[in-house]
């Protein structure tokens, strides 16, 4: 019997420099997301969204340069991690909609509780930057090196997770990274898989390898689907967009392989769907795809 599919709400844009993704969840519900699981006979429920307390610009003045708005991403993500803890306790998959990709943070650490997790992150950024090493203070770049405990995370309990190792997590997509990002990803043992890797060896080869890696020795895998991922003239609306990305079909076919690694006996503990921008979007086109890759990763199929 498959899994009932908990829907959780995350409407933040703490992490990022440019409003508008808070709004992400709702865009996504808007294009039918519920409708699309219900076909591909998925019962879910949808707690709403959580709670997330709104700023104003003049706040800018008052946060930390180097990680803006880490006390109001904390206070999110502890209330995200708890939600998805509970599902994951209930015997249930947690769909988390962001929001910026900072709350990454909290989906893997409930994901995570008194288990062994491993991760596959398609995005088009490293997300490894930490508090000393960020060229823009966002700390939406940030959320696997936090996770992972790295430079000022370590000491944050509530941020590094005890259940993610880095040999368990592959990056896949990149195509842009910042400087001491790149040296200390290539010093960690994450697996990165760029855009190149993709064009030399085939998408779907490059996801295989990056399922077998999240789910070697663990007791569950988290996808990570930052929509930057996909090539802007496809996703238009997201808050940090680099072209060169993978096309709709590549994108799909990767879902349908996280779908199926679930069927074939690795459990997909956990699911978020970040960084839609409605108001950078075209007639929600964005939302859209994000709707149909979430429903691929969770078992739809064409026939």
């Amino acid at each position: 019997m498959k899994r009932t599919v908990r829907i959780i709400g995350a409407p933040t844009d703490y992490g990022t420099n440019r409003r508008g993704v808070d709004m992400g969840p709702s865009a996504i519900r808007y294009a039918g997301l519920v409708d699309q699981l219900d076909a591909s006979n998925r019962q879910t429920t949808d707690v709403g969204d959580l709670f997330v307390a709104r700023t104003a610009a003049e706040d800018e003045r008052t946060t930390d340069p180097n990680a803006r708005h880490l006390d109001e991403t904390r206070e999110v993500c502890e209330r995200v991690s708890a939600e998805v803890g509970d599902a994951v306790d209930d015997g249930e998959i947690p769909l988390l909609l962001g929001g910026d990709h900072s709350v990454a943070i909290g989906t893997v650490n409930g994901a995570a509780r008194d288990s062994a997790l491993g991760a596959v992150w398609f995005d088009a950024h490293g997300d490894f930057n930490t508090p000393s090493t960020t060229p823009s203070g966002n700390v939406h770049g940030m959320p696997l090196a936090a996770l992972l405990g790295h430079g000022e995370f370590e000491s944050m309990e509530w941020a590094r997770t005890e259940g993610l190792s880095e040999e368990n997590v592959a990056l896949v997509g990149v195509r842009t990274l910042d400087e001491n990002e790149r040296e200390h990803l290539r010093e960690s043992d994450i697996t990165v898989f760029t855009m190149s890797d993709i064009d030399t060896r085939g998408l779907t080869d490059v996801v295989q390898e990056a399922l077998d890696i999240a789910t070697d020795g663990v007791d569950g895998f988290h996808v990570s689907l930052d929509m930057d991922w996909l090539d802007p003239q496809i996703a238009p609306g997201v808050g940090t967009p680099v072209r060169g990305g993978v096309t709709y079909r590549e994108a799909h076919a990767a879902m349908e392989q996280v779908a199926a690694r679930d069927d074939d006996g690795s459990t997909l503990r956990s699911i978020e769907v970040v960084e839609v921008n409605p108001i950078l979007d075209e007639q929600n086109e964005t939302a859209d795809l994000a709707t149909e890759l979430a429903t691929s990763a969770l078992g739809k199929r064409i026939y």
